[in-house]
């Protein structure tokens, strides 16, 4: 078939389905009743918040103010059960309705009050989903993309040249520094296939 190839090696790698991972939300606004709202609703969606972040000004950018409103501030939150690497995207799409159906309330004088951004966090990298394309992300479905925003080296999360300057903050590395221990425990705990 292949005349001129030389085959080396008879065993093809085989595909293998990874460990389940723990989804990580970033909720972000101006508005602090929003944060108990947007929890409650991603509780009713993803189970229970495991671990929570302490809220923390956000004032690397002012990017988001024409959308957003001045004076935001972000809390991150991390919830019990684990989820698919493989639902990232779905994910996502829906945190972004629902940021949509908080802007159609019309009680919010902000185009965007709300702002959700999903991510997923394994022992070795954090990653954030996003709607927008760059050189260093990866393309998942329906318009949604990956990033790898920190990686788990020497004992801590490390930025990557393109890392996002809010989760470069002391407060935002201890908590997944947090986040990766309690993760450690939730696949400890987990049922062996084998037994």
């Amino acid at each position: 078939m292949f005349p001129d190839a030389v085959i080396l090696g008879s065993q093809m790698a085989q595909a293998r389905l990874p460990s389940p991972v723990l989804l990580v939300v970033a909720v972000f606004s101006r508005h602090d009743k929003l944060f108990a709202y947007a929890v409650d609703h991603l509780e009713k969606h993803f189970g229970p918040v495991g671990l929570a972040s302490l809220p923390y000004e956000f004032e690397q950018t002012s990017y988001y103010e024409a959308t957003m409103g001045k004076r935001l501030k972000k809390q991150l939150f991390a919830f019990d059960r684990l989820i698919d690497a493989g639902h990232l995207a779905e994910t996502k799409r829906r945190t972004n309705e629902f940021e949509q159906a908080v802007a159609n309330l019309g009680t919010y004088s902000e185009p965007r009050p709300l702002n959700l951004d999903p991510g997923i966090l394994s022992l070795g990298k954090f990653m954030l989903a996003t709607t927008k394309d760059q050189a260093h992300r990866i393309y998942l479905s329906a318009g949604i993309y990956a990033e790898v925003t920190l990686r788990f080296q020497a004992g801590t999360f490390e930025p990557w040249p393109w890392t996002y300057a809010d989760y470069r903050l002391p407060v935002v590395i201890s908590f997944l520094n947090s986040a990766r221990d309690f993760f450690r425990q939730k696949l400890r705990e987990r049922p062996r296939k084998d037994a």
